[in-house]
């Protein structure tokens, strides 16, 4: 084993993973408490181009409880969906963008606070019309917490089998080299020790451990269900994104309307050349 062996760790790890595969932001106040019953609550989103309704998931409390609030605060009228992706996702929910001038920059408006990440995967995946919140990447945000307020509706596309397979394949390979990387930094104190005291035993032990815990990680984000299969090759989404951002509803009417707004014309950074806003947003009792 070499003298370097934090770096031996890494290494293995991302040659194993370079083989086949054995298997195919502060902090929000807490919201108030929600509901007792399994009633979904739906929030009607009345753009320039038509309505969109939304249904609220139970079991992503915090954020369903955030929207509902930011809806009655009436956070949401007027801003626009400054960042569209045809075949992709049209996102929304920039406070800053009410008002903004054609060639003002958007994307980093919020109430001041993210939400920590609900993930009721694969439960609730990245099928087309999924509501999902926005949040910064990973290597400023590692807990994946959401953003207070920007949300984005997905599109997606239609995968054949043959695609999706290769799709999660590579993504299996990506969540075990982030896990390993993540586990290594985690541990660095630990194996510090081990180089000092030249425990080679308990190195080789921490690294089968490590990669153990990354193949399940990759595991666990990459075997999709038959609902999951079914729907990315009839109806489209976007599975790249499953377990990574938190999906909290879903579209219930009005997919034609955001059809309308991914196809529009989009300038720099993604933003439509003709503002499109949500104009009203409301609790539908």
């Amino acid at each position: 084993m070499k003298r370097n062996l934090l770096l031996s760790i890494v290494m293995v790890a991302f040659t194993l993973m370079s083989c086949s595969a054995s298997n195919a932001e502060g902090s929000a106040s807490a919201p108030a408490k929600g509901k007792t019953d399994n009633k979904m609550t739906k929030v009607k989103l009345e753009t320039t181009l038509g309505d969109i309704v939304v249904e609220l998931y139970n079991e992503t409390p915090q954020h369903r409880d955030n929207f509902i609030k930011l809806v009655k605060e009436g956070y949401y009228n007027g801003v626009l969906f400054h960042r569209v992706i045809k075949d992709f996702m049209i996102q929304t929910g920039d406070g800053n963008s009410k008002n903004a001038g054609p060639e003002t920059t958007l994307g980093d408006g919020d109430p001041g606070y993210t939400i920590e990440a609900e993930f009721v995967y694969p439960k609730y995946f990245h099928k087309r019309g999924a509501l999902a919140a926005a949040r910064t990447p990973d290597q400023m945000n590692p807990e994946r917490r959401s953003s207070g307020s920007q949300f984005y509706i997905v599109t997606g596309k239609i995968f054949s089998s043959e695609v999706l397979k290769q799709m999660i394949q590579n993504k299996a390979k990506r969540v075990k080299e982030e896990t390993v990387v993540r586990l290594v930094t985690e541990n660095s104190a630990k194996i510090k020790q081990m180089q000092e005291k030249q425990d080679n035993a308990g190195m080789i032990a921490l690294q089968n451990e490590i990669l153990q815990q990354a193949q399940a990680k990759a595991d666990s984000l990459t075997k999709l269900t038959d609902e999951q299969m079914d729907a990315y090759t009839s109806i489209g989404g976007t599975p790249h994104l499953d377990g990574e951002y938190t999906v909290f509803g879903e579209v219930v009417s009005g997919m034609d309307v955001v059809d309308k707004i991914q196809n529009t014309t989009t300038g720099r950074n993604d933003r439509p050349t003709v503002d499109i806003k949500i104009v009203k947003a409301t609790i539908l009792k």
